[in-house]
């Protein structure tokens, strides 16, 4: 009896193993591996690489398999894209075809409700509701502010020895979207909110381990701060309404209060969550790399020098502030921006859902799998980019600026293109504006990168701000060779 039941179970096992290396499917499936039972590749998929390159995970598997590939990450079946073709088509298939998705672990710590995991038109009306906020009218009455802002903080960086200017970017940048959104004042408020965020970022791209001590607890419990934060300015704000509406929480309320709205207080909250983390996070992270990457290439900073201080040679008052006219006439700067966000590769990838078996090439997607398009893989192949590790701006010179293509989406593509893209790009224009046109900058530690999947500056970027000396303009005129002082 014994060992009919051992037989049993040993059969049961390797029948169970066989159909986890073997998913059934209506078809030919691409070809990869599906790694150990439950843990998948998902240890291979977050190993550390210090490169700009290409994941290792990834590129070794297109090396073995090709531009298509099948994994299986934290339990999932994952169908892996690097074909710039089947990438565009996932984009352009959006609710026909593919649906965004993003794994348990992501949904847990952005929510349920999370405008990414929202379809048809609850997302279309979140969406609407977004460009209130940072549509273009709206970033014209806000350059103003985003210039101050970045000019008070400059100058008070450099009264300091150094700062860790990924740390510095993001508190600014976390602060005037707080302020926006919520009117949050850091001076003023009992709660500190930028610090359940520091946590909750952490952890976020981490392996998916929910015991107290692992980076990913401690993500879980720096969102249940910042909600719990969030949710309490909400129920304040209701039980003592403006008269005057200044921010976006008083438009959500407005929405929240209308009897035929579809809006719950359970999406609006995971709404705010997810705007104040995106708008800085990403942002702040493409800073640091942009005066990372000028710091290595004294060429691209002087043109980038010689373009913002022709704006302040052409102006009436060199003291008055930017104009939307001047904004729009960056164009040098908006070419750095999309190589910067190209070589940086912020978002690792991007996941969606097959909504039905999906034919492509010699291949079959099966209904219900995961897909992730690669971006790095797009924007680092050299068929799409010539020297694609090479910091380049000029070669946007001859490429599409506006918006995604088959082998540009560091800001997504399709329906769910990034809405808080010309913010992003207001953002970082400003700054650099502020930046080249008053200061040089001294490398003090740090800079190295590391990815897990997602960027990271493991040892911080401090930096030394100095004013510029008047008499000398030039940025690359005090280069030393200990460290250097742009």
């Amino acid at each position: 009896m014994w060992l009919v039941a051992a037989a049993v179970v040993v059969v049961s096992i390797t029948h169970w193993v066989y159909r986890w290396r073997n998913p059934r499917c209506n078809g030919n499936l691409p070809p990869g591996s599906m790694g150990w039972p439950l843990l998948g590749e998902t240890i291979q998929f977050f190993a550390p690489n210090p490169t700009w390159d290409t994941p290792p995970f990834v590129k070794e598997r297109m090396k073995r398999y090709g531009a298509i590939f099948k994994t299986n990450l934290v339990g999932r079946p994952v169908i892996v894209s690097t074909d710039s073709d089947l990438n565009y088509m996932i984009f352009q298939q959006e609710g026909q075809l593919f649906q965004s998705w993003y794994p348990d672990s992501f949904t847990e710590v952005f929510g349920r409700q999370n405008v990414g995991s929202l379809h048809g038109y609850m997302y279309k009306y979140l969406k609407n509701m977004v460009l209130y906020l940072f549509g273009p009218e709206s970033l014209k009455k806000m350059l103003h502010e985003v210039e101050h802002v970045a000019t008070t903080n400059l100058h008070n960086w450099a009264a300091k020895e150094s700062v860790d200017l990924k740390e510095a970017t993001a508190n600014m940048i976390f602060d005037l979207t707080a302020k926006k959104l919520i009117s949050y004042d850091p001076e003023k408020s009992s709660e500190n909110l930028r610090e359940s965020f520091v946590a909750f970022i952490q952890g976020l791209i981490s392996f998916p381990l929910d015991i107290p001590g692992t980076a990913y607890h401690k993500c879980l419990q720096g969102r249940k701060k910042a909600m719990t934060v969030l949710k309490n300015m909400l129920e304040e704000r209701r039980a003592n309404p403006r008269k005057l509406k200044t921010d976006f929480f008083d438009y959500v309320l407005e929405e929240l209060d209308r009897g035929d709205s579809i809006l719950t207080e359970a999406i609006a909250l995971d709404l705010m969550f997810v705007l104040l983390f995106a708008s800085f996070e990403t942002t702040s992270l493409a800073i640091t790399v942009a005066v990372k990457l000028l710091r290595d290439n004294p060429r691209v900073l002087q043109e980038l020098t010689e373009e913002h201080e022709n704006i302040l040679r052409n102006r009436e008052n060199t003291e008055s502030g930017l104009t939307w006219k001047e904004y729009k006439s960056m164009t040098f700067t908006f070419q750095l921006i999309n190589e910067t966000v190209r070589l940086a590769n912020i978002v690792p990838g991007v996941f969606r859902k097959a909504l039905k078996d999906i034919k492509f090439k010699d291949y079959t997607i099966p209904a219900g799998w995961a897909v992730m398009v690669c971006p790095p893989a797009v924007h680092l192949n050299p068929a799409n980019y010539k020297d694609p590790l090479e910091f380049n701006p000029w070669r946007w010179e001859r490429m599409d600026q506006k918006g995604a293509s088959k082998n540009f989406m560091a800001f997504g593509g399709g329906m769910r293109f990034c809405v808080g893209t010309d913010f992003t790009k207001v953002q970082m224009a400003v700054f650099l504006h502020c930046l080249v046109t008053k200061y040089r900058w001294k490398t003090v530690r740090g800079g190295d990168i590391v990815r897990t999947p997602g960027l990271q500056f493991p040892n911080g970027f401090q930096v030394q701000m100095i004013v510029k000396d008047k008499q000398n303009q030039d940025p690359t005129s005090e280069c030393d060779q200990g460290s250097r002082d742009f």
